[in-house]
């Protein structure tokens, strides 16, 4: 279905619209809604809410970067919640979609029962590291305009981060290589741009008043993201960390492990129990 909130028209899926129990999943950068079918197979008694970001899939690529300020995403989200009437919801973000789930429980801790922050972080601390990582977003957001978005997917699959995915069989490659290949080259720019890990403002010293239940979930053999969570489970005043074996995106190379921590981290957050 198409929402309109803010003068963006966002591309949102509702399944097992009957269940009281809500999951909201957030795809991380080159992402969409596909992302998360592996993980959601079978999943009956959940209501599963799959909502495409500002500048991804079917949802609008605006030209103004004003609306892809990170601020202006979670603004956004709390509106199409409020639209669908969701209270109580789980929220799930991975990589880029995940520091967009802990921006909008930093803003909204209300309406959430739980949060699982899958290769995420809070942002960086300082004003060089993030001013040196706007320039990099701005280089690859250069990169997408100059060369087209399939000269930029051959690149940006075959960055280190991936390097695990390279294991996968070609039938996942082969899917998540489309699904790159179909966005919006406006889009993934403005996305880099108003909403990139150096473009966002920090929320390390929020952590530690932040309420809300958090699962971290990390790779083993992303070291970087797992040294974060590490360090954000130090802050958080309720927090899990979980590590499968794997690289950054879990959901992608191990969905059904991913699927099976995830729904038992919901559940018992929804039944009132205590992580």
């Amino acid at each position: 279905m198409k929402l309109d909130v803010n003068g963006v028209s966002y591309h949102v899926e509702v399944i097992n619209a009957d269940q009281q129990e809500t999951i909201v999943f957030l795809h991380g950068f080159t992402g969409s809604t596909k992302s998360w079918q592996p993980v959601i197979e079978g999943w009956n008694d959940v209501k599963i809410v799959l909502i495409d970001l500002i500048g991804h899939g079917e949802t609008d690529c605006p030209e103004e970067i004003e609306h892809y300020r990170m601020q202006r995403q979670v603004e956004d989200l709390d509106a199409l919640f409020a639209q669908l009437g969701l209270e109580g919801l789980t929220l799930i973000g991975y990589s880029m979609g995940g520091r967009t789930a802990l921006a909008y429980a930093c803003n909204f801790p209300e309406r959430l029962k739980g949060l699982v922050l899958e290769s995420a972080s809070p942002g960086l601390r300082t004003d060089e590291e993030q001013q040196e990582r706007q320039t990099r977003d701005e280089g690859l957001a250069q990169r997408i305009a100059a060369g087209g978005i399939t000269n930029f997917v051959d690149h940006w699959e075959n960055i280190p981060l991936f390097n695990s995915q390279k294991s996968l069989s070609e039938p996942v490659k082969q899917a998540i290589r489309e699904e790159r290949l179909a966005q919006n080259p406006i889009g993934l720019a403005n996305s880099l741009k108003g909403m990139g890990t150096g473009a966002q403002e920090s929320y390390w010293e929020l952590l530690k008043n932040l309420e809300t239940p958090v699962l971290l979930v990390t790779g083993q053999l992303d070291g970087k993201f797992r040294a974060i969570a590490e360090e954000m489970a130090e802050l958080l005043p309720d927090a899990v960390h979980k590590t499968i074996e794997g690289g950054h995106a879990i959901h992608v190379e191990k969905p059904a492990e991913f699927a099976t921590i995830v729904r038992e981290y919901s559940s018992l957050n929804y039944q009132g129990g205590k992580s």
